[in-house]
């Protein structure tokens, strides 16, 4: 796993390569029941979640943390090109489906441009996450810009859950 600060725009990135065929990676990143399965923080629970995979449509979904607070999370999808990236801005939401302000960190950008590219390789799949800030106020680029360890820590984890989940669709097939 790699994780990266463009100096000149205050991107983030994060790549990790699994062991699965291209295929069955895309497919458990579009479709809502795997997604429900391995997507979130370690040790976060998805609770409820739809998706609506087209340019405009929506990914929401509730995320129990160990503690037992509920937080929701919603993508709207700019650009779907198959087998090859996933471009969406992503945010906190509210139940219903508003935008809201990251419940732990008021001053979090309120949406952030993201892009999550999939590359087929001899080994399997390379995936890599993008993600800036879009539309900063000034603050919210510094707290962006300051939470990036805490991003490669949460995607970290969360590339892990995805490969432990691949391994479990993988031993079914």
């Amino acid at each position: 796993m790699t994780a990266t600060t463009d100096r000149l725009t205050g991107d983030f990135a994060i790549s990790r390569e699994v062991q699965a065929s291209l295929a069955l990676v895309w497919k458990v990143w579009t479709e809502a029941d795997h997604l429900a399965r391995w997507f979130g923080p370690v040790g976060f629970t998805v609770v409820g979640s739809t998706l609506d995979l087209k340019p405009g449509g929506r990914f929401h979904y509730g995320m129990r943390a160990p503690g037992g607070a509920t937080m929701w999370g919603l993508w709207t999808f700019r650009e779907i090109v198959e087998n090859e990236r996933l471009v969406f801005v992503a945010g906190f939401s509210d139940e219903a489906g508003g935008v809201t302000v990251h419940p732990m960190a008021p001053t979090w950008p309120r949406e952030m441009l993201s892009t999550v590219i999939f590359t087929e390789t001899a080994r399997g799949t390379m995936l890599r996450l993008e993600a800036r800030a879009l539309n900063p106020t000034e603050i919210e680029a510094q707290t962006f810009d300051q939470g990036k360890a805490g991003m490669t820590q949460g995607w970290g984890g969360t590339f892990g859950q995805l490969e432990t989940y691949l391994r479990s669709v993988q031993d079914k097939a």
